[in-house]
């Protein structure tokens, strides 16, 4: 899993969700619409299908099938008011349609097809029937998050039902293949099929064991959004702003756990970042060379309170401690005043609490800008010949740009191809583009 970085199917066929349109192009209206519907309510949407049919693979078809309808209808009838009750209303009659076929009995069938007022709202569930979980999509991050389930599984199987991200993306956030990937979530779903793990909030005296795979989620989804792991652009806006809003959401619920509000506080203060992170046309600025005076200094200023508070409680972890690295950089006027060295010990207090290979690189970084471009190298050939990061594209882009420094040009132009063949985006691969033509 991405920790520490700036994170054929075995599942039955079925089409892909309507994908964000990539940089530089311009859909039609009607595709534009179904696109910022799949953002605002896929994750809505499945969770609800989820609650009414128990069956996690036929949510996701008639979730898919509702957007595939979309498409088609509003071509001819135009975007309705409410594109997201329109959407419930398609999928929840497919949902019903299907248990018709499929004979999966009555009192489901009754469920689902009464699950609905004729304006397409669905029915609220009676007060007393779940804790006091404020949100339709935390309450299916917290069921995905089941201890029965294993921790990398309830990440990935969350991230596929909650945001809708592909197979492919998953697997690229995970550092495994494919196919590996698919595996995976065809054994959690079977997982919960066969072990009748319910759909439903756990007590809140059972919150706190689940909350290390949620904030995992929500920082794997933020990392989606804020560094894209395909398409043409080098960020997913949208993602991002939904995991901002569900640690928000779970600041409230639980604001005893100073780890919940340190990743609130490091998405923040990446996230203040985000204008400055893209030229005109679209592709990606490196941190030193963006204009600071477009970065958002309320959310600096936000993300930077709520790190003070839990770091008062005394109980510092991984993601009150990658929010103090974040905010070094945040708080920083020029990128000669960034403090390196406390961003070297910081990664090395990480590793300790983490161990990760992306860490080890992030530290390896840290340390040539803080102690000389040959220590860090030195940190990252060892990293290169252990195998960790094989095919992580930020390693040669990171081990070129030491190299530079160093003047040793041949090998720095080296690493920045072998860089450019690993990018997963476009924009990453003109970036290292540029950075070549300028070292030759």
């Amino acid at each position: 899993m991405r920790t520490g970085s700036i994170p054929p199917d075995a599942a039955p066929s079925r089409a892909a969700p309507p994908r964000t349109p990539t940089a530089g192009t311009v859909p039609p209206p009607v595709e534009a619409a179904v696109a910022e519907a799949f953002r605002e309510e896929w994750g809505q949407l499945v969770a609800t299908l989820i609650r009414w049919t128990g069956d996690w693979d036929l949510a996701e078809e008639c979730a898919q099938d509702a957007f595939a309808l979309a498409l088609r209808a509003w071509r001819r009838d135009g975007v309705p008011r409410r594109p997201g009750a329109w959407l419930t209303t398609a999928a929840r009659n497919r949902a019903v349609d299907r248990l018709r076929r499929e004979a999966a009995g009555a009192a489901k069938l009754r469920e689902v097809a009464g699950a609905m007022r004729e304006d397409g709202v669905p029915y609220a569930p009676e007060p007393g029937d779940e804790p006091d979980v404020p949100d339709d999509r935390l309450r299916l991050i917290f069921t995905c998050c089941h201890p029965a389930l294993a921790p990398e599984a309830r990440v990935a199987l969350t991230l596929r039902t909650l945001a809708g991200l592909t197979t492919a993306e998953i697997a690229r956030a995970f550092l495994v293949g494919e196919q590996a990937m698919a595996k995976r979530l065809a054994r959690a779903k079977q997982k919960i099929r066969h072990a009748a793990i319910p759909y439903r909030v756990p007590p809140a005296h059972l919150l706190p064991e689940r909350l290390p795979a949620v904030l995992a989620v929500l920082y794997l989804l933020f990392n989606e959004g804020y560094s894209a792991t395909s398409g043409a652009g080098p960020m997913r806006p949208g993602l991002a702003a939904e995991a901002i809003r569900l640690g928000r959401v779970l600041v409230r619920l639980m604001p005893d756990e100073p780890e919940a509000a340190g990743l609130l506080a490091l998405m923040l203060l990446h996230d203040s970042r985000r204008a400055a992170r893209q030229d005109e046309a679209g592709d990606l600025v490196v941190l030193e060379e963006q204009d600071r005076t477009r970065w958002d200094a309320a959310r600096i200023a936000e993300g930077v309170a709520l790190l003070d508070g839990a770091l008062l409680r005394g109980r510092p972890g991984p993601y009150q401690v990658q929010a103090a690295i974040a905010a070094c950089h945040a708080t920083a006027a020029r990128p000669e005043d960034t403090d390196w060295a406390q961003i070297a010990i910081l990664y090395a207090r990480l590793k300790g609490l983490v161990p990760s290979p992306v860490v080890e690189l992030n530290r390896a970084v840290a340390v040539g800008m803080s102690a000389g471009p040959a220590a860090g190298l030195a940190l990252l050939d060892a990293l290169r010949e252990s195998g960790a990061l094989a095919g992580y594209h930020l390693l040669p882009a990171a081990r070129a740009d030491l190299l530079h420094r160093l003047g040793r040009t041949a090998e720095a132009g080296d690493a920045y191809r072998e860089a450019m063949g690993l990018a997963a985006t476009g924009a990453e691969r003109r970036h290292l583009a540029r950075r070549l033509a300028a070292l030759e």
